[in-house]
């Protein structure tokens, strides 16, 4: 089944139950599929991923947040300046009035 965003939200909890189910439940924007809805223990034959802590995701070194981020730094698509972040929160809450 395929629903669109506007309609997941209003009908999320039928949604969840038919995923429950094993029904496959994707959302869509826009008739664009972007999420697959599954329950957590699916009956599928893979393994469902472990989400790391936080304690394990931190390295426990001097430098801790600050040194993993330069070694494991964003792809140049995501990365924005101060700037470009600035305008983008200004924008964003400018809509809101």
């Amino acid at each position: 089944m395929q629903v669109n965003i506007l309609e997941a939200k209003s009908q999320l909890s039928q949604l969840i139950k038919s995923a429950q189910a094993g029904e496959e439940v994707v959302i869509a924007n826009r008739g664009e599929p972007v999420a697959r809805l599954v329950p957590i223990g699916a009956p599928t034959g893979r393994p469902v991923p472990r989400l790391a802590t936080a304690r394990e995701w931190v390295p426990r070194q001097p430098g801790g947040v600050a040194q993993w981020l330069e070694a494991h730094p964003l792809p140049a698509y995501l990365r924005r300046s101060a700037q470009e972040i600035d305008a983008a929160i200004q924008e964003e809450r400018d809509a809101w009035e």
